[in-house]
């Protein structure tokens, strides 16, 4: 019942090329070399900045200092003139007559070739104008009038450099980020103009017909024999429909595949597009999602009419609910609208107007609470199939497929570890097997043994073992009595789960022991299995106040656990006197919408919450007391081995009383547990 379950393909899947329709996002590279207009932009650039530089290059004016200016030129007598350029730059012009002199043999002797008037020959930083004319003056105290120099003031402009600055460069940078923009939110789409922008509409699926077909089938899925049933109808309608119109019937338009994640609902539909001879189209609900407005929409109306052209055929969208969600329940309205803007495309081609015969959907989600109720309705989707963790015969297929790959010792059993890992769903099931193989190549083992799926198990349920986690002898002490606590009381209560393994070695992030249990696979619980549980819940809080007279917070876990059962007993299930046989649950209920009760109900709730885990509490108390040398017995065994399996439970408490047979075959190390989530494992002492 997995999504992983599946038996190696002879194709792998990375090695298909699917064919995409004119419309999928297709990222073809030039092959050809085509030519890229960035090379425009670039030549432009350049050509400008050269034209820039050339003109700023040449002999120009040169450099100097104030007091060379006047020293060797003012002094002289051979300035022509003095411009101040930009109240900053003083360009001086010597006197034609000077220029035969030795000392101006290198300088500029150029003229303007559109004035015909000389150019400067030098050029000095003033500071200030003020203070330049100061100097200047002091400079020609006793020069005669007519010797004194001209000084004018000029504004000059840099065209070329305010024109790239202002103009060129914005608009680079602006063409640069747009084009960017567009290619990324056409997905890439286009080699290297605009035609990724014009495709931005175009549906991404993906589409596998016998030319590209994907070589899984439904022997290849294990665990999932229900589904596959509903399923092989609608492949065997597409093949063969005269069986089914020769009675009337009519093609189902749709499929929902419901499943916790991991359960396998994308590994069938693969199987369904390796059996089904018709195209099949791939894609997922988040690519329907797009920042530009209708972009959504335009893509849901061009993946049916690829569709159409295609029929009949078989469309996939994984992970509906992306886009599936009920209307008018969100709290932007902006992005809200564009998403519904999408759903209501979405219901109108699967069931307007227009015939879509031929098309048949299917979808999987992990969230069918979400989903719009127009969504689910027949005629639409008209099949919900639920696909479920699997039970022991389905975990013991999912293992042998995986187990396939693998090289084993004799002494592996699927059943075995089929019948130690009941609530796995068959990614986790993959997942231990992948562990298994990977600590049995650490330890360097010639095979996969026993032993390292055990590990595995222990790695996949309580998390990676902290070997160099140091804690005090006090605290060690204190999480052998909680965990003894634990073991304990579930040892003596009817209706616990049996104890496989009990550790006080730190696993995980703040797990400093947990223990392991069996849980029974059964889908109702009574009050009295559900009392029994929340005692053996509690028997690490009542173990720490009965031995050391105090408490700690490492019944963080465990008081979490009690208080959603026990609040579940009164509010959902009426398993209260004085709240009586009502429930408020209400899975479309959400955070906004309030409590459907009065303040004074919700007194009631809570002290009959209290009351019940305060009863539990003073029961686990009771027992421990009376079992307080067992105690002591398990909690000092516990400190010396550090990990206790069944076998040693036994050997230290006896048999359980209540144990009918623990279906457990395995002499290696029988210490699985079950479901991380709701019951199987006791992360002992928890921080905070």
């Amino acid at each position: 019942m997995s999504a992983e379950a599946t038996k190696e393909p002879t194709k792998p899947l990375a090695k298909l090329k699917p064919k995409i329709t004119k419309g999928t996002n297709n990222n073809k590279k030039n092959e050809g070399g085509g030519f890229n207009f960035y090379w425009i932009y670039g030549i432009i650039l350049i050509a400008l900045v050269g034209l820039n530089l050339v003109n700023d290059s040449g002999t120009g004016p040169k450099e100097i200092t104030f007091q060379k200016f006047e020293n060797e030129m003012l002094q002289t007598k051979d300035i022509q003139r003095v411009v101040i350029v930009n109240k900053e730059i003083a360009e001086v012009y010597i006197k034609i007559a000077s220029l035969t002199k030795p000392a101006y043999k290198n300088v500029n002797k150029k003229k303007n070739s559109l004035t015909g008037e000389p150019e400067p020959q030098f050029k000095f930083n003033i500071g200030s104008i003020e203070s330049f004319d100061k100097k200047l003056e002091v400079a020609q105290q006793t020069f005669a009038p007519q010797d004194k120099i001209e000084v004018s003031y000029e504004k000059h402009s840099d065209w070329m450099g305010d024109f790239l600055l202002t103009w060129v460069l914005p608009l680079v940078l602006f063409g640069g980020i747009w084009m960017f923009v567009m290619r990324k939110m056409s997905g890439g789409m286009g080699g290297g103009g605009a035609s990724g922008i014009f495709s931005i509409g175009k549906s991404k699926a993906t589409l596998f017909d016998k030319d590209d077909k994907i070589n899984i089938t439904f022997k290849d899925v294990a665990g999932l024999e229900e589904a596959k049933e509903e399923i092989q109808e609608i492949v065997e309608f597409l093949k063969n429909p005269k069986k089914f119109t020769d009675l009337g019937a009519k093609i189902p338009k749709g499929a929902l595949l419901v499943g916790p994640p991991g359960t396998g609902k994308t590994l069938l539909a693969k199987a369904v597009a390796g059996e089904a001879d018709v195209p099949f189209f791939s894609m997922s609900g988040s690519d329907f999602v797009e920042m530009f407005v209708g972009v959504g929409a335009a893509r849901v109306r061009d993946l049916f009419a690829q569709a159409k052209a295609k029929a009949p055929c078989i469309m996939f969208i994984d992970e509906i609910d992306a886009v599936g969600r009920s209307r008018g329940k969100g709290t932007f309205s902006g992005g809200n609208d564009e998403r519904e803007n999408t759903l209501n495309s979405l219901l109108v081609e699967m069931d307007g107007f227009g015939t879509n015969s031929g098309i048949i959907i299917l979808a999987a989600t992990n969230r069918p609470d979400v989903l719009d109720a127009a969504l689910l309705r027949p005629g639409r989707f008209d099949r919900q199939i639920s696909i479920d963790k699997p039970d022991i015969v389905g975990r013991e297929a999912i293992f042998n497929v995986h187990l396939k790959p693998l090289k084993l010792e004799s002494n592996v059993s699927a059943l075995q570890l089929a019948e130690q890992t009941p609530g796995f769903a068959g990614a986790e099931i993959a997942n231990v097997c992948n562990e298994a193989a990977l600590i049995g190549a650490r330890r360097g083992h010639a095979a996969v043994s026993m032993d390292d799926f055990q590990d595995a198990v222990d790695r996949v349920i309580g998390g990676l073992e902290k070997k160099n986690k140091l804690i005090s002898p006090e605290e060690k002490r204190i999480v052998a009595y909680h965990e003894a606590g634990h073991a304990l009381a579930g040892w003596f209560l009817e209706h616990a789960d049996p104890l496989v393994k009990v550790s006080i070695v730190p696993r995980g992030i703040a797990a400093l022991g947990y223990a392991q249990y069996l849980p029974k696979e059964q889908f109702l619980y009574t009050v009295e299995q559900l009392n029994d549980t929340m005692c053996m819940t509690l028997g690490g809080r009542a173990a720490e106040q009965l031995v050391f007279g105090k408490i700690s917070t490492g019944a963080l876990s465990d008081l979490e656990r009690i208080t959603k059962t026990a609040y579940g007993m009164v509010t959902m299930y009426g398993m209260s006197e004085k709240v009586g046989n009502v429930s408020f649950y209400d899975p479309n209920r959400n955070e906004f919408s309030g409590k459907p009760y009065s303040e004074a109900l919700a007194k009631i709730i809570d002290d009959e919450v209290r009351l019940i885990i305060e009863n539990m509490y003073e029961r686990t108390k009771e027992l421990l007391s009376s079992k307080r040398d067992m105690l002591e017995i398990l909690a000092q065994k516990l400190l010396e081995k550090e990990v206790l399996f069944q076998k040693d439970l036994e050997a230290l408490l006896g048999k359980r009383p209540f144990d009918k047979v623990i279906p457990i075959t395995t002499e290696i190390k029988t210490e699985v547990t079950p479901e991380v989530t709701a019951k199987a494992v006791d992360t002992g002492l928890n921080a905070g």
